[in-house]
């Protein structure tokens, strides 16, 4: 099957949810309102492109390509980011909504969350080093076995991790976080 390709296209409030979409690569192109709700964007590749107040909830991204991504103001709930392709993947989020997603396994080198509510997201075996949560709620976020080193957590809330089961050195977190990375301990802490 030949792949279709779009470069420097604007897509605007399309609804794609439900749907099927493969062997599409889209190059430098913006997604604007757009509703890929539990769609299979299985086997595509997004190169350079932004989306901007899309819904991506549920969508199924097995063996897709997200290389210099931008999401800007985007739904992406339940979104398992850990069966995309991992070559050249890298991305950022600005004021997201990524509650319930999985990011297993993937590296994440300096990626910027910013604004985001990442509730209940599973950063496990995650390799986050010089990542930047900026104004973040993590609230039962799970960090186990990752590399943490230079992340920058301060001006997040919610988040605890265990230090003996991450990599940590010259990670940046608030004074008023501590207890979440001394939860296991089971201190009373005044």
């Amino acid at each position: 099957m030949e792949t279709k390709l779009y470069q420097n296209r604007t897509f605007d409030t399309i609804d794609y949810s439900d749907k099927y979409l493969s062997n599409t690569e889209f190059v430098n192109c913006d997604f604007i309102g757009c509703n890929f709700s539990k769609s299979d964007l299985s086997y595509n590749d997004f190169l350079d492109s932004t989306f901007k107040n899309c819904n991506l909830s549920l969508a199924v991204l097995k063996n897709t390509g997200l290389k210099n991504i931008k999401f800007i103001g985007c739904k992406l709930m339940g979104v398992d980011f850990s069966a995309c392709n991992s070559f050249l993947f890298s991305m950022s989020f600005e004021d997201c909504i990524l509650d319930y997603s999985t990011f297993i396994y993937k590296k994440l080198k300096k990626t910027y969350f910013t604004d985001c509510s990442l509730k209940d997201v599973d950063f496990s075996n995650t390799d986050l080093a010089g990542a930047i949560f900026k104004n973040c709620d993590l609230s039962s976020a799970t960090f186990v076995e990752c590399n943490l080193e230079k992340t920058d957590f301060r001006t997040s809330r919610n988040y605890a991790f265990d230090p003996s089961e991450n990599k940590i050195k010259k990670t940046k977190v608030s004074y008023t976080s501590l207890t979440g990375l001394l939860e296991k301990f089971d201190l009373e802490i005044e």
